[in-house]
């Protein structure tokens, strides 16, 4: 009997600690979602910013192309964003569903977040290009320029759809789709001033710098969200995990009290008897 209590003794400690790392966690995962939205604002001012100059570059030249590549035969890539680390539930699971129709067997997939592999492999994909997801909002811009150096290096590719989750709040995630290539220069509307801008590159040359910088943006909001996104998903699954861990908790104490009353009776049994035989 006291091998049992001592038993679920140490198992209730050892809960306990599991509780302490599962609060820890959805701890830091609160504070990443919240470091997430604090830099999203910077983001898309930024974009309305860029957006605003591609306007203006627009007047300069005849109207584009969609970027040169409408009814052009070429490369088609999907770039994915999932999970980068673990505890997140079916986060990736999620965003790989809704990306099943764009992953067509033209379509390369360009692939954001180390878990994803995985997932990846286990569903047949072949992966054309990957990269891990940041763990902290401060490397936003490190990977959206690798994406975005990884995107214009590519020979070919004459679109580029992009797929990653949003964060819901209290409400279940979204997964957005965005195509970024061909450009959609029909987003920017015209100045409202005639003057036209003053410049020192080539109008052409500058048009595509802006282009190249407002796609910049646009991955580096989907970084933010995705981010974002990912700690919500784990923040849910910490949640799951702590009302579990609490029911089992409950569950080992209640054990444990039986347990122990049931020694404390033994004990007061054996005690009568040895006096009894005394007497």
């Amino acid at each position: 009997m006291s091998e049992r209590f001592a038993e679920i003794s140490a198992r209730i400690e050892t809960v306990h600690k599991l509780s302490s790392v599962i609060t820890a966690m959805r701890g830091i995962a609160a504070s990443r979602v919240q470091d997430a939205h604090q830099h999203l604002d910077s983001i898309r001012t930024y974009a309305a910013t860029i957006g605003a100059a591609i306007g203006q570059a627009l007047t300069l030249l005849p109207p584009p192309d969609a970027g040169g590549s409408a009814g052009r035969t070429g490369r088609n890539a999907v770039l994915v964003f999932a999970a980068e680390q673990g505890f997140a539930g079916t986060y990736s699971e999620r965003v790989f569903d809704v990306a099943k129709g764009a992953l067509s067997e033209e379509a390369e997939l360009f692939l954001i977040g180390d878990r994803g592999l995985s997932v990846a492999e286990d569903r047949g994909l072949s992966v054309a290009w990957s990269a891990p997801m940041i763990l902290h909002a401060a490397q936003t811009a490190t990977l959206a320029t690798k994406i975005t150096e990884a995107i214009f290096a590519e020979q070919g590719l004459t679109r580029v759809s992009l797929i990653h989750a949003c964060p819901g709040g209290t409400e279940e995630m979204k997964i957005a789709i965005k195509t970024l290539v061909p450009f959609d220069y029909g987003r920017f509307p015209e100045p409202k001033t005639r003057v036209a801008p003053e410049i020192t590159l080539p109008p052409g040359k500058l048009l595509q710098s802006l282009v190249e910088e407002y796609i910049f943006s646009e991955l580096s909001e989907a970084v933010m969200l995705s981010f974002a996104a990912e700690n919500e998903a784990r923040m849910r699954a910490m949640i799951a995990a702590q009302e579990n861990t609490e029911e089992t908790l409950e569950e080992m104490i209640k054990t444990s009290r039986r347990l122990r009353q049931e020694e404390i009776t033994g004990e007061i049994v054996e005690l009568a008897t040895a006096s009894l035989m005394q007497a």
